[in-house]
């Protein structure tokens, strides 16, 4: 059982994969991964084939095991699983360290690198040996004995931090919820709403309805519900989630965790000489100090707050002359957005839903993907699969050869946290007669299907489907036989948006978006009309949505710098004097809650998402000037972006395909922002 779960040629066996499998396989794989090093470093080979093939090896071993229990931990949590998964966390970041620090190893990469005969290795075994050398350098290996074992232990507790955060807020949002036996109280609701909220009254062994904190649930009170104590309780619930405030203040308070998370954060850089996390953090990215990510931020802040400010004076006034709200509050945004874009521009999103049935959006969404890049999707039924909302596809080309797989996962569920995102199961290896395909997962938190009421998705989740999918492909189309810069790996950081974010605006084509379409009760495709609407309704609110943006990108800057304290509290009000036209309650508790900078990859990189659109927006005007789905222009980008991943700087890949510089007119254009621009 255990040499199945380590076998990075083979999908992974999920149903193998219990708790008490994790930690003997684990042991062993670190066990191999160690006499690699072992070995490497007593013999001191010369050839990368010798000094740096067995340790891919042995690190592809631990990454088949490892990709998959982080994915059940995801999407599959279960107390038994959470400690295994932490207790083998801790004990993978204390192998990695050890290896990451030791100066044996690191000799023999850089005696290699020093070899006359590196100039003549490919690009990639080149690039891959640079990146591991820059990466030992960042885990501490130049650092005297006493400050090494201090970095390593550092690594080793937000590690487990980290996973700690995630755990909270998942606990926290899955603890709440309002039972509802009155259906008057879901007044504005669709009925696939009510068949979700009654499915979850079930789940739970109750009559009527429940409404949770699982983002689908949240989306439809925030945005439909007319009752507005309704909308006020699950606000409050789901801004204090995991924190000191709200229906369960201190039972799962991710605040303590904060604080030590920064402090840690903060030794680490000053151990490796950078004066905070920042500094750190940016030695990986396409930018090159916190100086000119905060100047373009902040200019873009003052081109959009005008028009932030403009968007809520309209909401207020609509709020009070046509619904009646004189006290207008954070929980009525939502759902007084809703009817003022209805009334503005006739777009209900009730409406908008019915056209979108998740099967017939995704059958759509494969037709698209063949178009542009001549793929197939072949669903296998001979796959193990971890719950029966998860389902497996070969990736095949026009020529029939499967060159990579995906798993698909789209609706949220009790234990699976929040949130959309692409994944890496396996990455491209090839060593020798070995070959192995990419296989990523795609994984989305829309509606549940039930009995009762098919998934209808809003047009805003149709976004998010195209905007992972350009994750997936990133990863799915590379043509890099090193996994450690394959696809998104050593992609910088705040490049790695651009393929999901240029997908996002294919989400704005008609014929697109038409063949996504079919409406769930009659089958007829989304009407010309009602595209025509939803595309003056396109930048509706831009401006409120960049500075929500803005605020989360530049309290993460401006906390990991220090510059306004340690109290995130006060950094994130700080932040909202400088951008945010809406200002939550004092009992709000964002930061508790974010987990892309406490949780995941984004610390010290929020603004990545911004940075990477100025890319994306203008990528994009590529396909426009072809014709948009043009299957030519399909192919550039993934020849030279996708299939390349980090084997070179992602400004030389932008360049290679769009033939100059990214234009940052075209990300103005894009939120209806160009006119500030040109005054």
């Amino acid at each position: 059982m255990t040499s199945t779960l380590l076998d990075p040629l083979a999908l992974p066996d999920f149903t193998a994969l219990t708790p008490d499998a994790i930690a003997p396989a684990l042991d062993a794989a670190i066990a191999r991964h160690a006499d690699a090093v072992a070995a490497v470093t007593r013999d001191r080979p010369t050839t990368f084939d010798q000094a740096w093939l067995p340790l891919e090896r042995a690190e592809a071993a631990i990454d088949a095991l490892w990709s998959a229990v982080s994915h059940l931990r995801g999407v599959a949590d279960t107390p038994e699983l959470r400690a295994a998964h932490a207790a083998g966390q801790e004990k993978l970041v204390q192998h990695s360290m050890a290896v990451a620090q030791n100066r044996d190893l690191y000799e023999v990469l850089t005696a290699l690198q020093a070899s006359p005969a590196f100039a003549d290795l490919p690009q990639a075994d080149r690039v891959a040996v640079e990146h591991a050398i820059r990466d030992f350098t960042l885990a501490g290996v130049a650092l005297e004995e006493a400050e090494r074992d201090r970095f390593a232990a550092i690594s080793v507790e937000l590690s487990t931090l980290s996973t700690d955060f995630g755990s909270a807020l998942l606990d926290a949002t899955d603890a709440w919820g309002e039972h509802i036996t009155d259906e008057a109280r879901l007044a504005g609701l669709s009925d696939a709403d009510k068949a979700m909220f009654a499915a979850a009254a079930q789940a739970k062994g109750r009559d009527g309805w429940l409404v949770t904190l699982q983002m689908p649930s949240v989306n439809a009170v925030l945005t439909f519900a007319e009752d507005r104590d309704l909308r006020a309780a699950v606000y409050r619930a789901y801004g204090t989630r995991a924190s000191d405030q709200g229906p369960n203040a201190g039972e799962y308070d991710n605040g303590p965790r904060i604080a030590r998370i920064l402090d840690l954060r903060r030794e680490a850089a000053k151990l490796l000489g950078f004066p905070d996390p920042v500094a750190l953090s940016l030695e990986t990215k396409m930018a090159p100090n916190a100086g000119e990510v905060l100047a373009f931020l902040r200019d873009l802040g003052k081109r959009a707050r005008p028009a932030a400010e403009r968007d809520l004076a309209q909401l207020r006034a609509f709020a009070a002359e046509t619904l009646g709200i004189d006290d207008f509050q954070p929980w009525d945004a939502g759902f007084a957005a809703n009817r003022l874009r209805q009334a503005r521009y006739a777009v209900d999103e009730q409406e908008v839903r019915g056209y979108f049935p998740v099967a017939r959006v995704t059958a759509g969404w494969q037709a698209l993907l063949g178009r542009l890049f001549g793929i197939r999707l072949v669903e296998r039924d001979d796959v193990p699969l971890y719950h029966p909302d998860a389902r497996y596809f070969d990736v095949v080309d026009d020529a029939g050869e499967v060159f990579s797989g995906l798993y698909f996962d789209l609706h949220a569920r009790p234990g699976k946290r929040g949130g959309a995102w692409m994944a890496q199961a396996r990455p491209r290896l090839r060593d020798g007669n070995m070959v192995r395909v990419p296989v990523a997962y795609l994984v989305c938190n829309f509606a549940p299907v039930s009995d009762a009421a098919p998934s209808l998705l809003s047009h805003n989740d149709v976004v998010t489907l195209l905007h992972e999918t350009g994750h997936c492909l990133h990863h799915l189309f590379t043509r890099v036989d090193r996994p450690s810069i394959a696809g998104t790996s050593g992609f910088e950081w705040d490049a790695v948006e651009l393929p999901s974010q240029l997908m996002e605006d294919f989400a704005w084509d008609r014929d697109v978006l038409t063949g996504m379409s079919g409406h769930h009760a009659t089958g007829a495709p989304l009407p010309p009309e009602l595209f025509e609407k939803m595309v003056a309704a396109r930048r509706f609110q831009s401006g409120m949505f960049i500075v929500r943006q803005l605020e989360f990108a530049l309290f993460d800057l401006l906390l990991h710098l220090g510059t306004l304290g340690s109290d995130p509290m006060e950094v994130i009000d700080a932040v909202r004097d400088e951008v945010a036209v809406i200002r939550p309650p004092e009992w709000h508790r964002f930061p508790h809650g974010f987990a892309h900078i406490f949780a995941g990859g984004y610390a010290s990189g929020y603004y990545s998402y911004l940075w990477a659109e100025v890319l994306a927006a203008d990528g994009f005007l590529r396909f426009a000037e072809a014709g948009l789905v043009d299957r030519a222009t399909g192919t550039a980008f993934r020849e030279e972006v996708l299939a390349k991943g980090a084997t070179r700087p992602a400004a030389d890949s932008f360049r290679a395909f769009r033939g100059r510089d990214a234009d940052p007119t075209a990300m103005l254009a894009r939120h209806g922002l160009l006119d500030v621009a040109e005054q």
